[in-house]
């Protein structure tokens, strides 16, 4: 088995994959299959210890023996989480985990001035958004931040955008206004609000979706590659994609694929 860890600055995502029978064989069948994924708080206060007992414990409530893990990968955006994940897996499940980094096998060429500013979890989901639909593709995640990349027919990361997330700026505009109450982030049915909390829902939720449809159009001609599909991935996928026009479809797996993905290129 193995298992795939992305560290996001709000929350850790946990997949474990089984290779499937069959695998690599004529008529059989290729790949991996998702058996159990969490997610649980980022806390940058908690050590690799704490976090060892939480993951074990998952991995009891799946019926999942720590041995049979054999291998894994970490994508992170938080170095301090990384390090006490890195240490944890070499403790106790005597592994030494794949790092999404400079040096790792992507077969995805980073056309940008600095490829090792690109988030990891960025690449992540650039490989397995073009090994879904083996074309030009914008790839969304909505995330603490919400991220838009923007991959090439011919499989080259381009580069993208980087916007404050909805979470996050719902969370702000409460905090920093004196009279805005914090508020359930929700599709309203009206644009027009008629009271405080409407009129906010409002403006955070319909501001999304055409900040999403702005960003995504100006992404597609900018690049001048025609046919661009668009996915979208994290937590809040689902609620945005239901009015945007630009959104095809959504994989909430996508980041966890991806490490799968570029996993059995490397090893």
């Amino acid at each position: 088995m193995l298992l795939v860890i992305d560290i996001g600055n709000t929350n850790i995502v946990l997949g474990v994959y089984k290779h499937r029978a069959g695998a690599g064989q004529s008529g059989g069948d290729a790949g991996s299959e998702l058996l159990h994924h969490w997610r649980i708080a980022t806390r940058i206060e908690q050590t690799g210890d704490e976090y060892g007992i939480l993951i074990a414990n998952l991995f009891q409530l799946a019926h999942i023996a720590v041995d049979q893990v054999k291998g894994a990968i970490i994508a992170s955006v938080v170095p301090p989480i990384q390090s006490a994940l890195v240490r944890m897996l070499k403790r106790n499940f005597r592994i030494a985990p794949l790092l999404v980094g400079p040096g790792i096998k992507t077969g995805m060429p980073i056309c940008c001035d600095n490829p090792r500013e690109v988030g990891a979890d960025r690449i992540v989901n650039a490989v397995a958004a073009f090994d879904r639909v083996k074309q030009s593709v914008i790839v969304v995640d909505f995330g603490t931040a919400t991220t838009f990349d923007l991959v090439s027919p011919r499989g080259e990361y381009m580069g993208g955008a980087i916007a404050p997330g909805l979470g996050l700026a719902t969370k702000v505009l409460s905090e920093k206004t004196a009279q805005l109450p914090s508020i359930d982030l929700v599709r309203p049915q009206s644009v027009i609000g008629r009271n405080t909390v409407g009129s906010m829902q409002s403006g955070l939720y319909w501001g999304y979706v055409g900040l999403v449809d702005g960003l995504v159009k100006r992404i597609s001609a900018e690049s001048g590659f025609g046919e661009v599909r668009v996915i979208a991935t994290g937590g809040l996928a689902r609620l945005i994609s239901g009015e945007s026009a630009c959104i095809e479809l959504v994989d909430e797996y996508l980041t966890l694929t991806g490490l799968q993905l570029l996993y059995e290129r490397n090893c």
